[in-house]
């Protein structure tokens, strides 16, 4: 039986030289990975009480949906700025080239709503800081930040101190 790594392509030096980008496009393309992914995030939160699931985008909207549907859960998105019609609230933050602006609508969250945050990376750990902070600036308590894969030699757990994390598979690089 194949592991959910046997499922991503790694692809050298790409977006720049040194880097070992990892392509989940192949998790998406194939059945058994899809639900193989499915399967270990959930079974990675099993024990977390949450309200509702937030995805990240782009790729946690994806895993997100899929995990929403199969627990009964609602689902609400955090965009890239410009990206919903209606009112929102923001986040900015730092990239490791420049700055982002995450948004939600502004009735995504409840009050009190217990949130799992879901993306598919956790690398230098800005778009989860700001999805998380995003989240209890709308009053939402952050039960839960999963993702499937995290590179721990990026260090962005250091940025979540204080949240649950939850990683499906840790590689050491970058």
């Amino acid at each position: 039986m194949k592991k959910l790594e046997d499922y991503i392509r790694v692809i050298p030096d790409f977006p720049q030289p040194g880097v070992m980008f990892r392509d989940i496009t192949t998790v998406f393309q194939d059945a058994d990975g899809m639900k193989l992914a499915i399967d270990q995030m959930q079974e990675a939160v099993k024990d977390l009480d949450f309200d509702v699931i937030v995805g990240a985008e782009s790729r946690g909207f994806i895993f997100g949906a899929a995990m929403a549907y199969n627990l009964h859960k609602p689902l609400s998105l955090a965009r890239k700025k410009g990206k919903l019609p209606w009112k929102t609230e923001s986040v900015d933050y730092d990239l490791e080239y420049g700055k982002a602006t995450l948004e939600m609508h502004i009735d995504a969250i409840k009050p009190g709503q217990k949130v799992l945050l879901v993306d598919d990376l956790l690398a230098t750990g800005g778009t989860v800081k700001a999805a998380a902070e995003l989240i209890e600036k709308l009053g939402g308590q952050v039960a839960g930040i999963l993702v499937m894969i995290e590179l721990k030699g990026l260090e962005g757990r250091k940025k979540l101190e204080g949240y649950r994390v939850d990683t499906v598979i840790s590689v050491d690089g970058k």
